[in-house]
């Protein structure tokens, strides 16, 4: 679950229309069988779903933005439980969702100027369907990036205890040191973390929350104190509830069984990330160290396709080499920001520069959109 983004709306809007269009597939999915996606047409104040009752299996939902705000589409089980979503939907264009819905109850939620809890409508969905993971590749795919999930987890909760205990020693060089490095495993694995309710704005979000009824808690909290005041002489309880938010997110997370289309859907929304938090600074703008998560984000969403790429490479070869391609271009421009064994501040940047990155990002998201389409056929 995403918390507000005012700051980089505009800015969204523009990276959306330059490259982050939804491509669509001519994957043999459920909805295409029943006729087509499923029309969904959004605007500030509404949310029509042109059909509340489907089949099980997967399902390709089209959602068009008529309004004047950038929105979010997204389709929940019980509890909030993020099943599928698709961020920055800027004014007048349309993006695809492609998610695999067993039989059982549901919700969609667009939510306008991407904040608070969505206009919601129910879903039905009904009989049976073999899941995709029935195919051997798919179900290799998604064990190979849980095993990449675990290795991450391990390594958030190891250096976010470090930075932790950083905090409530008051060692505020440390913990300045530690802070991006604990919040890399974090954004590689975001779209996992994101599944699961209100952890992710709990663990990540930003002053914005208060805006939505939540305390502002979390890593942008304590980054807040660091960076502006120095004084974190009051923030161990923020920090014993930080570490227990992980632990609870990390529990889950390597639980979760996940469906082919997450890791697709995963890997293009680490580049939305990139867009629409670090791309402008939004992100980090107390510490500016946006760099740490565009790579993190960066190498999250490499490694979604990776585990993916067996299947790409029968299924659309040529989609591969283009992905290859894009990839070291982006992994190119971005080390020219390399210092010591990390990254420029977000403020040593210019305009020009930041421009080759959306560039860069823009280029790789074309090859990612047509990643679903390609797994769920």
């Amino acid at each position: 679950m995403r918390t507000s983004r005012f700051l980089a709306a505009v800015a969204a809007g523009a990276l959306a229309t330059a490259g982050l269009a939804g491509c669509g597939g001519k994957g043999t999915d459920t909805a295409t069988a029943a006729g087509g996606p499923i029309a969904v047409k959004a605007d500030d104040s509404t949310c029509e779903v042109a059909r509340t009752d489907i089949a099980a299996g997967t399902a390709t939902f089209k959602i068009t933005n008529s309004g004047a705000k950038v929105t979010e589409f997204y389709v929940y089980a019980d509890g909030d439980r993020v099943l599928g979503e698709v961020e920055n939907i800027a004014p007048g264009l349309s993006r695809e969702l492609r998610v695999e819905l067993p039989a059982g109850t549901y919700q969609t939620a667009c939510k306008p100027g991407m904040s608070g809890k969505g206009i919601r409508n129910a879903l039905t969905v009904s009989g049976s369907a073999a899941p995709l993971t029935a195919d051997a590749a798919l179900a290799d795919a998604t064990d190979s990036y849980q095993r990449y999930v675990k290795s991450q987890t391990t390594a958030l909760l190891e250096k976010t205890g470090e930075f932790v205990a950083a905090i409530k020693a008051g060692d505020v060089a440390k913990a300045k040191a530690l802070y991006p490095v604990a919040r890399t495993y974090w954004e590689r694995i975001e779209p996992v973390a994101e599944i699961f309710g209100d952890l992710d704005p709990k663990i990540d979000g930003r002053e914005e929350v208060i805006e939505e009824g939540m305390e502002f808690t979390g890593f942008h909290r304590i980054e807040k104190d660091l960076w502006t005041t120095g004084d974190i002489s009051k923030d161990g309880p923020l920090a014993d509830r930080l570490m227990a938010d992980i632990q609870e997110i990390v529990a889950k997370a390597n639980a979760e069984k996940l469906s082919p289309l997450q890791l697709a859907n995963g890997a293009k929304e680490l580049l939305d990330e990139v867009a629409t938090g670090k791309i402008t600074g939004e992100e980090d703008r107390y510490s500016h160290t946006d760099l740490w998560d565009f790579s993190a984000n960066l190498e999250g969403s490499k490694a979604a396709i990776a585990a993916l790429r067996p299947v790409l490479q029968n299924r659309a070869p040529d989609l591969v080499g283009q992905l290859d391609t894009e990839f070291a271009n982006v992994e190119t421009l971005l080390g020219k920001h390399r210092a010591g064994d990390g990254w420029k501040l977000h403020t040593a940047l210019s305009q020009a520069e930041l421009k080759e990155l959306s560039d860069g990002i823009n280029a790789l998201a074309e090859p990612i959109s047509k990643v679903a389409a390609v797994v769920a056929k």
